[in-house]
């Protein structure tokens, strides 16, 4: 290959499938010079990758910035499109250990890693000092348009997304993820019950909730979203809330005494369901919210409730649908709390009373 005009990376190569592929190290500051965008529009058969989602970009670009001591981004895959040539350090020993060279006349083509080129991209606008730090990149060559498209196809089929559960149990850096993590821990009946990996529970689980059922619904009671911070305050009222809550369902209390198994709570009522835990928080935020000073008197109140899904006075249609499926919507939740608020001597607010109006007409 002529060497006048060249790429030169310190590169690893690797086979699959009877082909050679390369493992570079990559300084950010090239990313964006490397690989860069086609923003047209061109039609979907005629691309390699998704169209790029902006709205993910900042998430990812505040990732950066406000880790920069210990964020971690996982490799870039590319194809070249163009010459190249891989020339090893030895003749006999270390034949995979070398150096890759590329035309600079070549295109890249990114197959898998294009919104976090793109948060790299603004990251170093923000902070330029990450320009010497670097990215693993590993590059196919010779790869044409169909190629290309199998290898997104192929990298993203066989994909598989951590459940939110686990990524709540594994946060160390977001404070709520923390602060449910700990009311996990404090709660018996949590500590015990609560799976932490399953975002919805099957019908046989020997669980009653599940992690991330828990964690959203401690957005609510805070009335903040991923990622807010809380005052000591907040913690202790999060804390002291669901403490409360949790001895004041007399069937979770039968679960934990063994007289009531998870399978027959989920069966039989509405309290072993995420719409339910979900309702709760929106409760514990009209009570944080209000500054109802005796709110423990009203969390009391729940023991009195009939939480059956027999009840369908006051669950049908709020609950669960008239198939007897329990149905979790932002609607659903709202209005099973509402019905929580009216049956413990709570009043409704403006929006809560017109959500019931149209409630009302569509019974």
């Amino acid at each position: 290959m002529n060497t006048g005009f060249n790429y030169s990376f310190p590169a690893l190569r690797g086979r699959q499938a009877s082909k050679e592929y390369y493992v570079v190290m990559c300084p950010l500051r090239l990313i964006p010079k490397l690989f860069l965008f086609d923003e047209q529009e061109i039609p979907a058969q005629y691309r390699a990758q998704r169209i790029l989602n902006k709205s993910r970009i900042p998430e990812l670009t505040n990732y950066i910035i406000d880790n920069k001591n210990d964020y971690v981004f996982s490799s870039i895959t590319a194809s070249i499109d163009g010459k190249s040539e891989f020339i090893p350090y030895g003749e006999d020993q270390n034949q995979d250990i070398g150096h890759l060279k590329i035309s600079m006349d070549s295109r890249f083509l990114i197959n898998d890693g294009q919104h976090r080129r793109a948060a790299i991209e603004e990251a170093l606008k923000i902070a330029p000092e990450l320009a010497d730090e670097s990215i693993s990149v590993v590059f196919y060559r010779d790869i044409d348009l169909v190629q290309a498209q199998q290898m997104f196809s192929d990298l993203n089929r066989h994909a598989v997304n951590t459940t939110s559960s686990i990524g709540i149990l594994y946060d160390q850096r977001d404070q709520i993820a923390l602060l449910t993590k700990e009311v996990v821990e404090d709660v018996p009946l949590f500590k015990r019950y609560t799976d932490n990996e399953r975002v919805s529970l099957s019908k046989n689980s020997p669980k009653i909730l599940a992690l991330n059922q828990l964690f959203n619904s401690t957005l609510k009671i805070l009335g903040k979203t991923k990622g807010d911070l809380c005052q000591s305050e907040e913690e202790a009222y999060v804390k002291e809330y669901w403490r409360v809550v949790s001895e004041s369902i007399p069937e979770w209390q039968l679960v934990m005494e063994k007289k009531l198994s998870p399978r027959d709570l989920r069966a039989n009522y509405i309290n072993g369901h995420g719409v339910f835990i979900e309702a709760l928080g929106v409760l514990g935020n009209y009570l944080k919210i209000n500054e109802i000073e005796n709110w423990h008197t009203y969390i009391h109140k729940l023991q009195g409730i009939d939480w059956s899904r027999s009840n369908t006075d006051d669950w049908l249609g709020r609950s669960f649908s008239n198939t007897g499926r329990i149905q979790k919507t932002n609607q659903t939740v709202r209005l099973t709390a509402n019905k929580i608020k009216v049956l413990i001597g709570l009043p409704l607010s403006p929006s809560d009373i017109t959500l019931e109006e149209s409630f009302s007409t569509e019974v």
